[in-house]
């Protein structure tokens, strides 16, 4: 494995798109929440489609100074995503999701230094993690992050079933 960690470009949509969904699938659906597979599948319905690849692109292409877009490649294929923002009042590890076969090998931990070199280093860092995602929640606490007991139940995360991916705050303190 030769893995590397690059800025995503605009022609990395749609292998990152592919990331974005296989994670989701292997991670979020969850009986105990009633999220189920087919609601992971209907909320990525159209995010191949090419209207919606153009506007990521777009998006990519229109990352402001406080904002990084990495993308972990195993040759041409990418393999993890990672996005970065810095706001004013804190950093925040928007999402880091690895395809399940090169998870374990590294590629976080990659993507952790590299949010490191970005943030700023007198602002505390947040991510927002589903509840049930263990091995996420594992990860980030053997960062250094921990749980700040803000539980958030975000609309925009509702199922076609009418569920709602419960979400948990961490902070990596500076």
């Amino acid at each position: 494995m030769s893995i590397i960690i690059a800025d995503a470009k605009p022609e990395d949509v749609e292998g990152a798109t592919k990331v974005f969904r296989a994670a989701w699938l292997d991670t979020y659906p969850n009986e105990e929440f009633g999220v189920t597979r087919e609601d992971i599948e209907y909320f990525y319905r159209d995010s191949l489609t090419p209207d919606t690849l153009e506007k990521r692109r777009e998006q990519v292409r229109k990352l402001s100074a406080n904002e990084k877009y990495f993308v972990a490649k195993d040759g041409d294929m990418i393999v993890g995503v990672c996005r970065l923002i810095k706001h004013a009042d804190k950093n925040e590890l928007k999402s880091v999701y690895i395809l399940s076969e090169y998870r374990g090998q590294g590629i976080g931990s990659m993507f952790w230094n590299e949010a490191l070199k970005f943030f700023d280093p007198k602002k505390d860092i947040s991510v927002i993690v589903a509840v049930y995602n263990d091995k996420a929640v594992s990860f980030y606490k053997k960062l250094g992050f921990v749980d700040s007991g803000e539980r958030i139940s975000d609309e925009k995360w509702r199922m076609k079933s009418g569920a709602i991916i419960p979400d948990l705050e961490m902070i990596f303190k500076r």
